[in-house]
């Protein structure tokens, strides 16, 4: 037995200045996609950094607070760290 399943989709329309449309092309052909599958990908890419973002700020703000660092602490620890590169 072969189970379909069938994800809900959204039409929306976007409107894009010409110049950015050529880019999107270039890149498109370039990697053989349409322009609806480079702004599909373009906007999971975005979710899933902006998720990951999120998620390495939640685990600093925990880090710190379990610590005791304040906002001090850790831009000195940057100074440090680029210091010495």
């Amino acid at each position: 037995m072969v189970y379909y399943t069938f994800m809900a989709v959204a039409t929306i329309n976007l409107t894009f200045d010409e110049d950015l449309v050529r880019q999107m092309d270039l890149i498109a052909n370039t990697a053989s996609i349409t322009r609806t599958q480079l702004i599909y990908n373009s906007v999971k890419m975005y979710i899933n950094d902006r998720q990951r973002l999120q998620e390495l700020y939640e685990y600093g703000e925990s880090l710190a607070k379990n610590n005791n660092f304040t906002e001090k602490d850790v831009f000195e620890e940057i100074k440090k760290y680029r210091q010495n590169k």
